[in-house]
């Protein structure tokens, strides 16, 4: 299986971890959720990467599938006043991966990026891997070291 960015990155930054595939189902209502049951793992442990404008720049929040992204405090916690979802086309464009499967690995332009501090209380979460049916295994300590990012309570 060819690899992506995102693995590719981790290989290089000899940052350690876990490749899990599975079948997607394009008809599947959350690719997050889809992810949690193909893999059977606890739903909290499943991230998905959000792309948001803040104060119109672009950046990357980081929550569990079941949460969704506290807007105001993302945006505040970048030390901005507003922010809002980006726009799908943008945020592929900007990121090189297609929705469903944006890595915050291996991004064609990283983006600042907040991860929820709940990932901190596993000892390996999943992220999407860089495409539909990719989940990357990771501690999430290697995960803020990969992307540069921080912790926050950013998911409602």
């Amino acid at each position: 299986m060819r690899g992506t960015p995102a693995t590719t990155a981790l290989r290089t930054a000899g940052i350690p971890f876990l490749e899990h595939s599975y079948a997607h189902d394009p008809r599947a209502a959350g690719f997050g959720i889809a992810a949690v049951e193909a893999l059977g793992v606890a739903a909290d442990r499943v991230f998905k990467t959000l792309v948001a404008q803040v104060d119109g720049v672009l950046a990357v929040g980081v929550v569990p599938v079941r949460g969704r992204l506290d807007l105001r405090v993302f945006a505040a916690t970048l030390g901005g006043t507003y922010a809002a979802m980006a726009d799908a086309v943008v945020a592929e464009r900007r990121t090189g991966y297609v929705r469903g499967g944006i890595s915050p690995v291996g991004q064609r332009h990283p983006l600042r990026t907040v991860v929820d501090e709940s990932a901190l209380l596993w000892d390996t979460v999943f992220v999407s891997g860089g495409r539909r049916g990719l989940e990357l295994e990771i501690a999430p300590a290697d995960l803020l070291r990969a992307v540069g990012a921080t912790t926050a309570a950013i998911t409602r």
